[in-house]
Formats: structure tokens, C-alpha cells, sequence
């Protein structure tokens, strides 16, 4: 059985493999969502694909029904950071399309996002997205038993900060198991040596939201969507990790969508 310390749940190795086991299958589902997704596909049809293929698998979309949220993928296209609603929005050449999905199998969350370019990407956005995908691995490499969440958070705000982008500040990573959402919070930003320590078994799903204008953001009337304040470009990459032996194990994967999308 996992242990609880001051609220954090850490979980046994067995507990680990079955949130690997739902890792594998949200990455074959961004996979499929990465061969399927291109200029003129509606993000609603994105969303029917991804519902099908994780309800044929055995497991149920973290997301649908989560706090009365509608869908099982959070689409965020362009100024978007993150919870958009999937639409009948057509998908446009030079878009950046976030996909962020949860899959619950065998009793436990697994979480990560990826942000896609749609064919002919300005420059400028397409580094954006090279950058926060880089970011997201040094939070990772900074996810060691005896740092703590402080030192994940630095090691992406550094990084990013120094090529001029801006950190969402609202929102933040998260520790995961039976819920989607548990402690700790893993913020995108932060102070080495500050925060709640990791230690083994600590599941949480790291999440840069990284912003190419200011850090700024607002939410729109239909309560979930939020975009960036000044409308410009903003990317998000997530993994599920896991703490064994001291060390970060990625339990998500974007094994497949590399089979579509190199950069």
C-alpha cells in the first residue's frame, strides 16, 4: 500500500507499473492524435478519436466529467495555454495545436501533453516549442530524491527565462495517483532548495507552460480556456515521472508521437 506523508501519497513500485501501464496508453493515444492531427481536422473530431481509442482500451479519459469539464482531451490552439475546449475550430496551416490528456486504468492518473506544429509554423514559434520541450527534460533531470520541488521549478525558469520567453505562474504541475490531482503542486519556476523534498515513490506530473510574450494570462467566459494575455504563442509539454531509486523514471511516453513529429 502507498504511504501518505503530510498529504503526499508515495507509492509502492507495484503501484508505479500500473501508472506506467496508463502512461503506455495516453502515449498511443497521442500518437494516434499526432497522425491524425492537420490542416482542416476540427479539434472536436481530435477529441472523439482519442475518447474511442482509450474507451476500447479498457480505460476511462481522466479529464471527462473531471470537475464538470466535457471532453477528454484539453486542446489548446495557438494563445491558448491550456484547458481548451475542444470545437468545431478547424485546424489551420502555421497553428501550434497543445493536446493534453489523462487516462485512469487499473485505478490510477497518468497525465502529459505535447504541443504540435501544423505545417508551415513561423520560426520564431517553432523554437518556442523546441525550447519548452527541452525545458520540460531538465525539470526532469532536476526530479532527484533529496531535491526538492524548488529545484525542478528553477531549472525550467532558467532555461527558458535566459532565451527571453515568459513562465505561466497560476498554473502548475502536480502529484498523481488514484486522483489526477494530489500534493504536491510542482511549480514552473522557483528558488533551488525550496519546496516540498522528493523523495522515493513521489509521483507527479511535471508541465511547462512556457509563454514567447509576457507571463500574463486571463480566462475566458466559458470558465475553462486560458490564453495568454498579450494573444501571443504559448507551449506546454508535460510527463508523468516517478521517483525510484532515487532517481526520475519517466512513466509517460512520446515514444509514438516521435514516430510522426521530430524536433
Amino acid at each position: 500500500m502507498s504511504q501518505e506523508k503530510q498529504g503526499i501519497k508515495y507509492k509502492t513500485l507495484e503501484e508505479i507499473e500500473l501508472i506506467r501501464l496508463s502512461g503506455d496508453l495516453l502515449g498511443r493515444t497521442q500518437g494516434l492524435v499526432s497522425k491524425t492531427i492537420k490542416s482542416g481536422i476540427t479539434t472536436k473530431s481530435l477529441d472523439k478519436l482519442a475518447y474511442e481509442y482509450i474507451s476500447d482500451n479498457g480505460a476511462h479519459p481522466s479529464f471527462k466529467g473531471y470537475n464538470g469539464f466535457p471532453y477528454s482531451l484539453c486542446i489548446s490552439v495557438n494563445d491558448v495555454v491550456v484547458h481548451g475546449m475542444p470545437s468545431d475550430y478547424e485546424i489551420k496551416d502555421g497553428d501550434i495545436v497543445s493536446v493534453d490528456c489523462g487516462v485512469l486504468l487499473n485505478g490510477f492518473h497518468a497525465d502529459s501533453a505535447y504541443t504540435y506544429p501544423v505545417g508551415n509554423v513561423k520560426k520564431e514559434t517553432m523554437q518556442l516549442l523546441i525550447d519548452t520541450k527541452a525545458s520540460l527534460f531538465l525539470g526532469i533531470e532536476a526530479a532527484q530524491a533529496g531535491n526538492r520541488t524548488g529545484d525542478i521549478g528553477s531549472a525550467v525558469q532558467q532555461f527558458v527565462e535566459a532565451k527571453g520567453y515568459s513562465v505561466v505562474r497560476e498554473l502548475v504541475g502536480h502529484g498523481l495517483g488514484r486522483s489526477l490531482h494530489e500534493s504536491p503542486e510542482v511549480p514552473n519556476y522557483g528558488k533551488k532548495g525550496k519546496g516540498t523534498m522528493l523523495s522515493e515513490g513521489l509521483v507527479i506530473a511535471i508541465e511547462p507552460m512556457v509563454n514567447l510574450g509576457k507571463k500574463q494570462i486571463f480566462q475566458d467566459r466559458d470558465g475553462w480556456t486560458i490564453r495568454t494575455a498579450d494573444r501571443k504563442p504559448s507551449a506546454h509539454f508535460e510527463h508523468t515521472i516517478a521517483i525510484v531509486e532515487g532517481k526520475p523514471q519517466i512513466l509517460t511516453t512520446f515514444q509514438y508521437i516521435d514516430e510522426v513529429f521530430q524536433f
